[in-house]
């Protein structure tokens, strides 16, 4: 799978950070990216999970 946050639509809720914390950090700014790495979810079965608790949608996971 791939990972993906769409920066300019990010709110920086945090959910993503919060329901998968060993995929998803949140910046200096306060707005969500995925760990460097972890771009393919590392086996994280609450990838799927942060997706859809984002408010705004910003995460996509991309079945490969």
């Amino acid at each position: 799978m791939r990972i993906h946050v769409e920066q300019e639509r990010c709110v920086g809720a945090g959910m993503c950070a919060l329901t998968a914390p060993s995929v998803f950090t949140q910046d200096d700014d306060g707005f969500s990216e995925v760990l460097p790495g972890r771009e393919d979810g590392g086996g994280d079965p609450l990838v799927h999970e942060a997706a859809r608790t984002c408010p705004v949608q910003a995460v996509t996971v991309e079945e490969t």
